[in-house]
């Protein structure tokens, strides 16, 4: 029996070498299972996609093509220039030199018209609307949204600086950006590395988009490199969402509790300075206006600081309680009706550096006082501030 079954065993096995033998397809291969791909191994996969792309049309990927495709290719390669350590590991896969460096600009003009952050044009959404039938062209004002220098700039310069100086005190944060019911008329972002403000939204009109309509609003949008654009409220949100854009908020107040204009709170103040400066102490009716979403005791404290508040201690003169209306856009819209009157000086902080104070104001207390009311009843639209008379005039 011994023997029978080692001969059954032997010829079974020779069967089965054999079998294998005449296997010429490799069907009876057993599959090698894959490495799992590294890091490294998707970055390279990645690059190599854009480096196809390159070499089947002829030119490097764009991120902002409404070819959804191109649009994803382009975005990678926009993600790979950014960062040094994946450059370095890719230049030797990089046969059309597409980690080189751009060329360095030489002019405003040539910055202007370069626009690798997608900042100057705004075409309207993701989708490739190419397939429709009826399109509008590139330079129709309704489809594109150009960057322009600001003509009136200097009306909104000292805002960003007043912003950075925030910034810097901790007074404003950085947030992520949390979406399309955010962008709000007074609202600060940072997009791309560059702070903007969103100084009006119009009104809102409906367009079809994709076969469907959508209502949609057009934004005077403020850069601080002094140019301006009228893109659409749903294209900022797209681009701060895909560029990871982020919002600027005060420190410790939730981004939506500042936004919600039916339940917001909060309060506009005017304050005259203590300073034993005979500069500042021999001004009269000197007076700072701002906005707080604390109490004004709060906001103030430390003020002797601070170069905000002229580092020297201030006095409380008025302090309007806020309902249903953003008290950063009444700020905002005081500051604009004072503009002329703004308080020229450089202050320095604790840490040696200057910062020149943007809320000081040149103006009577009962002038802010008629202001604040004519805002608030919308007649502040007929109405400018006269610096040689002294009050607010009809517009001619």
């Amino acid at each position: 029996m011994t023997n029978n079954s080692d001969e059954a065993v032997s010829g079974f096995e020779d069967r089965l070498q054999a079998l294998l033998d005449s296997d010429d397809d490799g069907l009876l291969d057993v599959p090698v299972k894959p490495a799992k791909a590294t890091a490294a191994d998707r970055l390279e996969r990645a690059f190599l996609e854009a480096v196809e792309f390159r070499r089947a049309h002829g030119r490097i990927p764009s991120s902002s093509t409404r070819e959804i495709a191109e649009r994803k290719l382009g975005a990678r390669l926009d993600g790979i220039l950014a960062n040094e350590e994946k450059i370095t590991a890719l230049k030797p896969l990089d046969e059309f030199g597409l980690l080189e460096p751009g060329a360095v600009p030489e002019s405003i003009d040539d910055v202007l018209g370069g626009d690798d952050l997608d900042l100057l044009v705004d075409d309207s959404g993701l989708l490739d609307l190419s397939g429709l039938p009826v399109r509008k062209l590139p330079e129709s004002p309704d489809s594109v949204a150009k960057r322009k220098k600001c003509a009136d700039f200097d009306q909104f310069e000292h805002l960003f600086k007043a912003k950075h100086a925030e910034l810097a005190d901790g007074t404003v944060t950085l947030a992520p950006f949390k979406g399309l019911p955010t962008v709000q008329e007074g609202r600060f972002f940072v997009l791309g590395g560059v702070m903007l403000f969103v100084a009006e939204v119009g009104e809102t009109k409906t367009l079809v988009v994709g076969g469907k309509p959508e209502p949609k609003q057009r934004l005077r949008v403020i850069f601080e490199n002094g140019t301006e654009s009228a893109m659409y409220r749903q294209s900022l949100s797209i681009r701060l969402h895909e560029q990871e854009g982020q919002a600027i908020v005060r420190t410790g107040i939730a981004d939506d509790e500042i936004l919600d204009a039916d339940t917001e709170s909060g309060h506009i103040y005017v304050l005259r300075s203590l300073s034993a400066d005979p500069q500042i102490a021999g001004i009269e009716n000197l007076h700072k206006i701002g906005f707080s979403t604390t109490s004004v005791e709060q906001r103030i404290k430390n003020a002797e600081k601070s170069p905000t508040y002229l580092m020297a201690p201030v006095e409380i003169v008025a302090d309007y309680r806020t309902y249903n209306l953003k008290p950063s856009a009444l700020e905002h819209l005081l500051h604009r009706v004072f503009a002329e009157v703004r308080l020229d000086a450089t202050q320095v902080d604790k840490h040696g550096r200057h910062y020149d104070p943007s809320e000081w104001f040149v103006v009577r207390r009962s002038v802010i006082d008629q202001a604040v009311n004519m805002i608030v009843s919308g007649e502040i639209v007929d109405y400018v501030y006269d610096a040689q008379l002294g009050k607010l005039t009809h517009r001619t």
